[in-house]
């Protein structure tokens, strides 16, 4: 057959059919460039195209592919995969693509592209655009084009920092090959209770057949361990492995784990690399070359051509949900790569997500469990706060109790950790005169107060300003005042009532590399920091035998707002980060300040009657025929110009089908009604389980005409509401 269909890199048109030249051999998964219009475009030659091949069409009139001779081809459990992303997620099958080829220089084996880091030089000139990114490039180094999107300028802003020299190239990335995990160098002495379930894990990649495995052990039970021996099956037989981790910040400390248990580091990969880096190690992968890889939720897309297990660590985490471009949730991802690369998949976490516990419950899962801590550790003891019956002091954050048990454990040389997940000094800066609000100019968000590096950041679009001397709407001077806090402020509280103490914040501002992530733990285990400030990035993963006191500094903070999975993610977060507690050979305590001791999530950590409160959850869930029982698909539309979001939003409305067991509530502005400069809309549907809500949504959209400056995006199975 001479004609095929190739799936572009082009979202604009996705697949098109063309001729494959006599001689040239270009079979399914073969990446080629192909003409469209003048322009040449890469592409992948796919298993089936629009039409079925019988239109009658001349193939001589086709166009030719030119097949990249030296790229690899893209497997075809990984085309499947993209296939089932793109259906089950009404995203565009070329935006799919991307993501297995993210780096397009690792298709061509001498390609070389410079790349940026910022220079030592104090600016002579600073406009708002350097300023903005010089914050988000930071340690960074990338190609232009990276440093933009990081940044979220223009190529112009770019450029200007290079030619001025606050941009200078970055040193080349050394050529190495990774030597070949051992899977027999730093076998552990595992626990009956792990030898239990590292068999099972075993069996099950011995056996090469897709199942699907949830992991459920205390924290500090030794999970890691026990799955570790499930990847040195997979060495053993030749299989590459994929983990997963929910946040870069903790590849280091996870490297020195692998490092341990196999003698030599892992691949990794994650946003934080270099591009140099990330082209060398997709092509490894791609080859077979390597044969672990360990990284963020892009490395579901890598083209394994012989993966035989996944591993999902911390799986409950949230930030597995991709919330821009396609949105798809990782964990979920994973299974069905699993599936269609028949192999094992391990969905490793102390606090399973509803769903999850759902599919064991069904039987479509199976569960191991690991019930207590390794070693002999004990699970430390859970005590709620009262903040209306014992308040903090007028203008301070920690209550009496916590301040005493923190003097008690620092006058025993033990560390303490303060968990508020909410970064910066202060989220709300207002004028106290005449009442204004700092607000971003881009998104209907408050700027947020960084008094470490003395700018208003906001959280969402990453515009950053100068703290104003005045006040931008009065111009009254030294009138600004913070409202509520954040980390700096509680680390700032922490350091005045323990001046003899060494107070670190650990946040994704302070930890934005797995180098820092890596220097951060090693000061940790050395002694050198007696009390941690730190939001949800420091609730998993880390082991700190001398942490023996954790203050929940908020724990209503995750309560409010109306997300259904609020409850949900509130107990996961702070029974992880009392998970640190503890964990070696001294017993720990847990402090959880709350205006509300009754509800109940704050009832369940203190009881630990966890199947109790997921028994509660699943019974509103299942009653209110929301997820996993039924189904949610958000439609959001954005435009530059607000008249326009409202008019194609009602237009879809409009357009609605009348499909029985399926509602749409909606429009609506959003609650983050403007974002990066784009006004927002959304509409929401809520569908029994049994409608194909996918179809009836990419069909209802297709009837409807949208405006080239507006921007309609599905989000299946949404985990955030804003």
């Amino acid at each position: 057959m001479t004609r095929v269909p190739v799936l572009l890199l082009n979202s604009g048109i996705a697949m098109l059919d063309y001729r494959v030249p006599p001689g040239v051999c270009a079979p399914a998964g073969t990446v080629v460039r192909v003409p469209i219009g003048p322009r040449q475009v890469v592409g992948v030659v796919w298993d089936h195209g629009l039409g079925d091949g019988d239109d009658g069409l001349d193939e001589n009139k086709l166009r030719p592919v030119q097949v990249l001779a030296d790229a690899p081809l893209i497997p075809p459990p990984l085309r499947r995969l993209i296939d089932w992303t793109s259906d089950y997620y009404v995203a565009n099958p070329a935006a799919v693509l991307k993501m297995a080829i993210p780096v397009m220089d690792a298709l061509l084996r001498d390609a070389e592209v410079p790349e940026y880091q910022l220079s030592a030089i104090e600016p002579a000139r600073m406009t708002e655009g350097r300023l903005q990114a010089m914050a988000a490039i930071g340690d960074h180094s990338g190609t232009v084009r990276e440093l933009m999107m990081r940044a979220n300028v223009s190529e112009a802003v770019i450029r200007g920092m290079i030619k001025t020299g606050l941009l200078i190239v970055a040193d080349p990335m050394p050529e190495h090959a990774l030597p070949p995990p051992d899977p027999d160098f730093g076998a552990p002495q595992l626990s009956a209770e792990q030898q239990v379930v590292a068999s099972e894990l075993v069996a099950a990649v011995t056996a090469r057949k897709f199942a699907p495995l949830v992991l459920h052990g205390v924290t500090g039970s030794g999970k890691t361990e026990a799955y570790f021996e499930a990847v040195a099956a997979a060495l053993r037989a030749g299989r590459q492995v994929m983990i997963l981790l929910p946040e870069i910040a903790l590849t280091e400390p996870f490297v020195d784990r692998f490092v341990a248990r196999f003698g030599v580091e892992p691949a990794v990969w994650h946003s934080d690399m270099r591009y140099a880096e990330r082209r060398r190690t997709w092509r490894a992968i791609a080859s077979g070359r390597t044969q672990v890889v360990m990284g963020a939720r892009s490395a579901l897309y890598l083209p394994f051509p012989a993966l035989g297990l996944i591993v999902v660590d911390e799986a409950h985490e949230m930030s597995f949900k991709q919330q821009d471009g396609v949105t798809y949730h990782a964990r979920d991802v994973a299974v069905m790569r699993a599936r269609m690369e028949d192999c094992p998949v391990i969905l490793a976490s102390a606090t399973p997500a509803l769903e999850t516990r759902v599919q064991v419950a069904k039987g479509h899962y199976r569960q191991l469990e690991l019930p207590s801590r390794f070693g002999g550790a004990t699970m430390p003891d859970i005590a709620a706060i009262d903040l209306l019956q014992d308040p903090p002091v007028r203008g301070t954050w920690l209550a009496p109790t916590l301040v005493r048990a923190m003097e008690e454990t620092l006058g025993r040389g033990e560390q303490v950790l303060l968990f508020l997940n909410r970064r910066g000094y202060a989220p709300l800066t207002l004028c106290r005169h005449c009442g204004h609000r700092c607000q971003c100019p881009n998104c209907s968000a408050w700027m947020v107060e960084h008094r470490r590096t003395h700018r208003l950041l906001c959280h969402h679009c990453g515009h950053v300003e100068m703290v104003p001397q005045h006040c931008p709407e009065c111009g009254e001077v030294d009138q600004l005042v913070a409202c509520g806090p954040g980390v700096e402020r509680i680390a700032e509280e922490a350091e005045r009532l323990f001046p003899d103490a060494k107070v670190v914040q650990a946040t994704s501002d302070t930890l934005s590399s797995p180098a820092k992530a890596q220097a951060f733990v090693h000061r940790m285990e050395s002694g050198e920091i007696d009390i941690v400030v730190g939001t949800q990035l420091i609730t998993k993963g880390y082991h700190f035998p001398e942490l023996t006191l954790v203050g929940v500094v908020d724990a209503d903070l995750g309560l409010q707002g109306g997300d259904l999975r609020a409850a949900e993610r509130s107990f996961q977060q702070i029974a992880q980060v009392a998970g640190r507690a503890g964990r070696g050979s001294k017993p720990g305590r847990v402090f959880v300040q709350t205006h509300d001791p009754q509800a109940s999530v704050i009832r369940a950590l203190v009881s630990g009657d966890e199947h109790r409160f997921y028994r509660e959850e699943t019974e509103m869930r299942r009653l209110a025929g929301a997820p996993p029982f039924g189904r949610f698909v958000a439609i959001i539309i954005s435009s530059e110009e607000a008249d326009e979001a409202t008019a194609v939003a009602k237009s879809i409305a409009r357009a609605a089908p009348h499909v029985p067991g399926m509602q749409v509530f909606g429009p609506a502005p959003a609650p983050l009604a403007k974002l990066r400069a784009r006004y927002r809309h959304r509409l929401l549907v809520h569908a029994e389980r049994s409608v194909p809500v996918q179809r009836v949504v990419r069909e209802w959209l297709g009837r409807v005409r949208i405006p080239k400056g507006c921007r309609v995006g599905v989000d299946v199975d949404p985990y955030s509401f804003m």
